[in-house]
């Protein structure tokens, strides 16, 4: 015998509705409130950089001056030996990262949204210096994109935001 009942799967979308779910891209969702209205602060490092082009790629590019919203973001990451050979070799490093974000409104100055977010990931350094150096970059690119997407989940999520 199933448990599953035909009649929970047709009623899930009204409950939904009662509990105040509200699809993010749907007109006037924390979507399209967001997207193109959302300056990111200046990037001054590498790993800025990666986060901020994340950033505006999904949130969309605004002009500082027309914005209606400004995002600051900094970063920091910390490389840690993960796997350590009995020789004393490292065979594969972990990148943690940490980025701390606050949304405020241009027209009133007030923070909407803020907090930190982390992440990690790993990469493999048992290869040469090259394919070392590589592995690194990738990994960092990764680990920026995965906060971004922390960031945003986030922002989506934030009680009053829609357009």
């Amino acid at each position: 015998m199933s448990s599953f009942d035909r009649r929970t799967l047709l009623l899930m979308p009204l409950a939904l509705a009662a509990c105040g779910f509200e699809p993010v891209y749907a007109p006037g969702g924390a979507g399209s409130a967001l997207f193109g209205r959302v300056a990111v602060s200046e990037p001054n490092t590498v790993t800025s950089y990666l986060l901020v082009e994340d950033l505006e790629q999904k949130l969309g590019r605004s002009a500082t001056s027309g914005s209606e919203y400004k995002l600051d973001v900094s970063v920091r990451t910390r490389t840690v030996a993960a796997a350590i050979t009995t020789t004393n070799e490292t065979n594969r490093l972990t990148i943690n990262g940490t980025a701390n974000y606050a949304l405020r409104s241009n027209a009133t100055g007030q923070i909407l949204a803020s907090g930190t977010v982390t992440d990690f990931v790993g990469y493999s350094a048992a290869g040469s210096t090259v394919s070392t150096l590589a592995s690194e970059r990738d990994a960092t690119e990764r680990l920026m994109v995965l906060l971004s997407d922390q960031i945003i989940t986030r922002l989506y999520a934030t009680p009053g935001l829609s357009a």
